[in-house]
């Protein structure tokens, strides 16, 4: 279907599209081309600055419905009746790669979800594992540093993602996890996702609980080895990305399964370590999950920058019944999400289409600014006032978390069980032979590429202290690998 003239970005029609505007046959380009300069202008602000981390990714529309009754947990509307749906936007990526980077490497997956619900957006920031590097905010410049290029070399080098992690014992977890079958998904679809912080929940009689967030493939978990990652990132870099494309066009929809491990409030203060720290887990058999919930993407996007590129995402998002913890990496994300985002799109990035509430009005006193549209026209822009404007509720969305003590850089409390070794070791010895393999295979790799022998034996020195057999192990291979 014709659509129409081409006109200019004011509306104009275009006479000619082939052709700058010359001074005579063959002469030099008019300054009066407006259409020259307007298209040459606007292709050079056509990007903005990509996400220091998690750059790569994919995204979708979905829904997501209540299967069980969690009200006895959380007031949020959205969880407030079996079979009650909301809308979604999941973003999948990988975390250390730019933009152009491909889809099958050995990283993290973001797992970013926006619930689309009627008192605001919720905005669920995750990974496909349940646990991270680091525990500390403080930390993660530093971090991100070293799975970044070095600024000597132009490079990822392995001396400084290496030295990083030996120097950092609390790696050590996770660091079990990227290497093991699960460090390379085979695709989105076929992961599980995690909310990894711990959140807290309270219900309408204002009892506090947190929770930990689990979503289970309904497609099941498939991997890549690294050999077939390396093929597959060589022959189609988008690999990740045009398979959830094209799933979703066939009818094939992916979905997960959604559940909460629950935690008393009063329970974490004797817990056997720090519930608030990232780089562990709770085991199941303290805290089953349970099941809520059903999310299904069934939408592509019709413009990825428009609606991938440009939805944001911050752990900031809450709604009633829903709200932070005390983990330290959490309470760094609360701001570093949003200030990103502020900077990359513009601190009107929120009233995008794709990051727009779809059942209730934003109602601020925020105004102008890059892209600002006007859309509160002549009302007031401050509170109180006495013409009908935006008041507060005087309700909390979530309930208060009991603190004291001096300030200071301070650790997390002492708990029995605070060691950042015994859940690597854990994860180590519920292995198969075969994923014992192929793990001491991935690391000895990876660890053959660093150049400083002390690096080298502190890392094997932490995956030693994680378990005998598995420190073990992992010298003899990489003292063969590097002879």
């Amino acid at each position: 279907m014709t659509q129409g003239p081409l006109t200019t970005e004011a509306g104009a029609p275009v006479a000619d599209n082939q052709n700058s505007e010359t001074a005579g046959v063959g002469g030099p380009v008019l300054v009066q081309d407006q259409l020259l300069l307007e298209k040459l202008a606007h292709f050079n602000r056509e990007r903005i600055p990509e996400r220091v981390v998690h750059a790569r990714g994919a995204g979708a529309y979905g829904t997501f419905t209540v299967t069980a009754d969690v009200t006895r947990y959380t007031r949020a509307a959205f969880l407030s009746e079996v079979g009650k749906e909301t809308e979604t936007f999941l973003r999948f990526s990988t975390v250390a790669g730019n933009l152009g980077a491909a889809d099958a490497v050995r990283d993290p997956r973001g797992f970013a979800l926006k619930f689309y619900t009627e008192e605001g957006n919720y905005d669920l920031v995750g990974n496909n594992t349940p646990v991270f590097f680091i525990k500390d905010a403080i930390k993660f410049p530093d971090f991100i540093h070293t799975q970044k290029r070095d600024p000597y070399t132009g490079s990822t080098e392995m001396d400084n993602v290496w030295d990083f992690w030996g120097l950092s014992p609390e790696s050590t977890h996770q660091v079990t996890w990227l290497f093991g079958d699960r460090g390379i998904p085979a695709s989105y679809r076929h992961m599980d996702g995690f909310g990894s912080h711990t959140y807290q929940w309270s219900n309408a009689a204002g009892e506090a609980f947190w929770v930990k967030y689990h979503f289970k493939t309904d497609q099941g978990i498939k991997t890549l080895t690294q050999a077939e990652a390396d093929k597959l990132a060589g022959s189609d870099p988008d690999s990740h990305q045009r398979d959830l494309r094209q799933a979703i066009e066939r009818g094939d929809f992916p979905s997960w399964t959604v559940g909460v491990q629950v935690m008393p409030v009063a329970e974490a203060a004797q817990y056997r370590f720090n519930p608030f720290d990232l780089t562990k887990v709770w085991p199941h058999a303290d805290y089953p999950i349970v099941w809520f919930g059903k999310l299904e993407l069934n939408r592509n996007p019709e413009n990825v920058f428009a609606e991938v590129e440009q939805s944001i995402f911050s752990p900031s998002h809450f709604v009633p019944g829903i709200g932070p913890s005390p983990d330290k990496m959490l309470q760094g994300r609360l701001f570093a999400y949003g200030d990103a985002h502020r900077y990359r799109v513009g601190i009107n990035a929120d009233h995008l289409p794709v990051n727009r509430p779809h059942a209730t009005e934003a109602r601020t006193n925020s105004r102008d600014g890059y892209l600002y549209d006007g859309r509160h026209k002549g009302a007031k822009n401050y509170e109180p006032n006495s013409f009908g404007g935006p008041f507060q509720t005087d309700r909390a969305l979530w309930q208060p978390v009991a603190v004291s003590g001096a300030t200071g850089e301070t650790e997390a409390p002492s708990h029995a069980e605070d060691n950042d070794f015994v859940q690597a070791g854990n994860l180590y010895r519920l292995m198969t032979d075969g994923e014992k393999e192929r793990l001491i295979e991935n690391l000895a790799g990876a660890l053959s590429g660093v150049s400083r022998d002390e690096i080298v034996e502190r890392a094997v020195g932490n995956f030693r202290q994680a378990d005998g057999d598995f420190g073990k192990r992992l010298e003899a291979a990489v003292q063969a690998l590097r002879g």
